[in-house]
């Protein structure tokens, strides 16, 4: 999760030469206040903060995961000692296994422990992350700060039997909360083991399944009180639901299943190999555990999906309804389309994505109409409306947020010069649709990759963008800084350099998730702090030394008055090198996690 960078120097010169090229080193405008520090856990990561500073927190990378080493037997050690072997001087921080007869007693070395929360995460065909024999891990808590105190957000996960440990297996986000009080986001159902079944031949099985999987909910009172979205279909595993965002009226949006992945449901109900097989089902596990099997090793989503906008209020009763798709595919047409809803303004007019066709003028589709990309859309008077305009030349896009005036943002992929590259864009949705222009302003360079998150009622829009030239790769991958642009003033600000000179080393903002009416973003940077093991102790080098290592920490950044502060050039040379010293590759890997469940939680 930390591993540093391979190539330093290429890595220090291409940032010198990128950065010395898109800005100079401004007075600060903003102070940082630090939001994330948490003690239980590695990484902390911003979500959204209201008009009064209350922000919404993720965390990762859980110290002391609790491990029921009562379910391992002899040959899972064993296997988890081997994989170790093959793959600890590859690992950065980690050593191969330190302490056997600890580990089988269940009493592991932090080193030792690591290596069994990767085998157990492990999805591929060495670990046992699709193994529904096997303990689940979620490792992702929800949190948040209020009035300067960060706290958990506690969901639905609950305690092992006997013990007082929660069994970490969920993922639960708080996505934000309003200015009037409503807590609301997404999470998962905790993974609890079944109880003992006994196959036909007379072997003992014990399944760890789960309720349903992703399910939006709501608070109106900072979590004493959770209710949920239920989804529109729920067959075969639960089914899936999301509230991604809710105005101060309390209409929320978000998405919900409605429809099964037709090649989903067959497995489930075929009689040769399915969950019907009576050789399976109930010979070798019960139907759950069948359902909870195809579902783990599913290549494709289970279910179709749909932008969702609900009605709120404090008795949990949300009045639930769907929001449409972009386009209607032919009748025999059976992949699976689907809409997101992810941000929801003052008059309900909501924004996101949806699957649509390459040509998006066609009015009758073809069984096998051409498809490749999901589209920008806004949900308006009944509509579901392309925010793209022609799809000549250009990719997909995402709107992920929209003001109360009707501006909306997000990103689209064009082509420049010969390579796809992603741009932040807003647009008016105010006009009428056939008046929609989507606009492109300029942001670090040309051929840099750049998101807009969020936009404020005063025009403000914040994101990140790519900040380095060089080509990217898995080894040496670009580095990203968050910005703050301006619509009325056409301004593009890294954030990076408008923070006080003195902190620019020990802040490194990333990206920034959101931005409020009293023109506070939430941000997530890199920051320097003593290295931890797996159970949370800090680790000492050989003189006694703390060791240091990059973590990424929930920010908040704060409108200060214009100090007139000028950084000197060795400051301003600081800053320059400043990403040569950071483990970006290994910071990046915790940002594609949370990238992946953007998706979702954006």
């Amino acid at each position: 999760m930390s591993k540093i960078v391979r190539s330093i120097i290429a890595l220090s010169i291409s940032s010198a030469i990128s950065l010395s090229i898109v800005s100079s080193v401004n007075a600060a405008t903003y102070k940082i206040v630090d939001q994330g520090e948490a003690s239980k856990l590695k990484f902390t990561y911003a979500q959204h903060q209201n008009i009064n500073g209350g922000m919404a927190i993720s965390g990762t990378s859980i110290y002391n995961f609790p491990v029921q080493f009562q379910y391992l037997d002899e040959d899972d050690l064993n296997a988890i000692r081997n994989y170790a072997f093959s793959r600890f001087q590859s690992v950065h921080s980690l050593n191969d296994i330190e302490d056997f007869d600890a580990l089988k007693a269940g009493t592991p070395t932090a080193n030792d422990l690591a290596w069994v929360v990767r085998w157990l995460q492990d999805t591929s065909a060495s670990g046992k992350g699709n193994d529904i024999e096997y303990q689940k891990i979620g490792d992702t808590i929800a949190m948040t700060n209020l009035n300067g105190v960060t706290e958990d957000y506690n969901l639905w996960d609950e305690t092992f039997a006997g013990t007082d440990d929660l069994t970490r297996s969920t993922i639960d986000i708080v996505s934000g909360i309003t200015n009037g009080g409503i807590s609301y986001g997404t999470a998962t159902a905790p993974y609890l083991p079944s109880e003992t079944f006994t196959d036909a031949d007379g072997l003992e099985h014990t399944f760890w399944l789960r309720e349903y999987g992703i399910r939006g909910f709501f608070s109106y009172d900072q979590g004493a009180q959770i209710h949920q979205v239920v989804p529109f279909e729920t067959q075969y595993g639960g089914g899936n639901s999301a509230v991604l965002d809710v105005n101060e009226t309390g209409i929320a949006v978000g998405f919900s299943s409605y429809k099964l992945t037709q090649g989903y449901a067959d497995v489930i109900e075929s009689d040769s190999g399915g969950c019907a097989d009576p050789d399976i089902v109930p010979a070798d596990m019960t139907l759950e555990a069948c359902i909870a099997e195809i579902q783990l090793g599913a290549s494709t989503d289970p279910y179709h999906s749909m932008a969702l906008k609900a009605t709120l209020n404090p008795q949990g009763s949300p009045i639930v309804e769907q929001l449409g798709l972009l386009v209607t595919p032919h009748p025999d047409d059976e992949r699976a389309y689907s809409s997101f809803a992810l941000a929801v303004n003052s008059s309900g007019v909501s924004v996101g994505f949806a699957d649509g066709f390459i040509d998006e003028t066609v009015a009758e589709p073809e069984v096998n109409e051409r498809r490749a990309y999901q589209y920008a859309v806004v949900y308006k008077n009944g509509e579901v409306i392309d925010l793209t305009g022609e799809h000549v030349n250009q990719g997909g896009s995402r709107a992920y947020d929209i003001n109360d005036a009707g501006i909306a943002v997000g990103h689209i992929d064009k082509a420049i010069g010969g390579k796809g590259v992603q741009k932040f864009f807003y647009v008016d949705t105010s006009v009428p649709k056939e008046e929609f222009n989507m606009i492109t302003p300029d942001d670090f360079f040309s051929g840099s990759d750049s998101t807009v998150r969020a936009i404020n009622n005063s025009g403000l829009m914040v994101g990140e963008g790519e900040i380095e030239t060089h080509n990217e790769s898995n080894l040496n991958p670009r580095r990203t800084a968050a910005f703050v642009y301006d619509m009325n003033d056409d301004i593009f600000t890294n954030l990076n350099n408008a923070i006080p000179c003195s902190l620019r080393l020990t802040y490194d903002i990333l990206e920034a998730r959101g931005i409020n009416d009293s023109g506070m973003i939430s941000a997530t940077a890199i920051v320097k702090t003593d290295r931890r093991d797996a159970k949370g102790e800090i680790m000492l080098d050989d003189n006694g030394t703390a060791l240091r290592e990059d973590v990424v920490r929930a920010i908040s950044l704060e409108p200060m008055p214009d100090d007139g502060e000028t950084c000197t050039a060795e400051e301003e040379d600081k800053v320059i090198r400043q990403g040569a010293s950071i483990g970006f590759s290994g910071v990046l890997s915790l940002i594609a996690l949370f990238g992946l469940r953007r998706r979702f939680f954006s």
